[in-house]
């Protein structure tokens, strides 16, 4: 997520700042190569339009808005899109239940916003109480547990809470996993629908 948040910015920088540096460098390899290179103060035609219909627009004002900064907002648009403040905070909030590093994520309140905030229709209220009493317990069974260190995913810490029969103590924690388990399955799929309307609509 650090590093979707410093893409976004190094793309909204090169959009603010990055055209006159790319001219620049274009300027100075067909000057190297002794490449005509175009007025860009000239008013732009696009080709299509006839001699006499000539936009107001410069040769600049073309390929700094219409093709520089309409292709980095094209890729801004689709970070946005896929990156999106729920997205992020879901991601993030996934984090704590990482058994990376020893569980140096792990963190209760944001489990138990992780499961409020996205998994309401799983979790009745009664759950979520004892939700945050198993994430008590967890903390100091499993956490320091010496069969749970060294862990690098939530696969193999829900494989592991099978192997040391702990499912039924902390049954409410491994639904939660197995549920963050399935987003990327979940997401996939509705990619791969949407992808499949926007094929069908186009062939229509």
């Amino acid at each position: 997520m650090d590093l979707v948040a410093s893409i976004k910015e190094l793309l909204q920088s090169l959009r603010d700042d990055g055209f006159d540096v790319l001219l620049d460098y274009i300027t100075s390899v067909c000057v190297k190569h002794k490449i005509n290179i175009q007025d860009m103060n000239a008013r732009y035609m696009d080709g299509i339009r006839s001699v006499r219909q000539i936009n107001d627009k410069s040769v600049e004002h073309h390929y700094r808005y219409d093709v520089f900064n309409s292709v980095i907002d094209f890729q801004l648009e689709e970070l946005h899109y896929r990156f999106n403040d729920e997205a992020v905070q879901l991601l993030r909030l996934r984090t704590s239940l990482e058994p990376k590093n020893n569980f140096s994520f792990f963190d209760i309140e944001h489990i138990c916003a992780l499961a409020t905030t996205f998994y309401h229709v799983d979790f009745g209220q009664q759950e979520m109480y004892h939700l945050k009493l198993q994430l008590d317990r967890y903390k100091i069974d499993v956490v320091n547990h010496a069969k749970f260190q060294d862990l690098s995913t939530l696969s193999d810490l829900c494989l592991q809470l099978v192997d040391t029969g702990k499912t039924s103590q902390y049954n409410l924690i491994y639904r939660l996993i197995c549920l963050i388990l399935t987003l990327p399955v979940s997401t996939t799929t509705t990619e791969r629908v949407f992808s499949t309307m926007k094929l069908v609509k186009t062939d229509l």
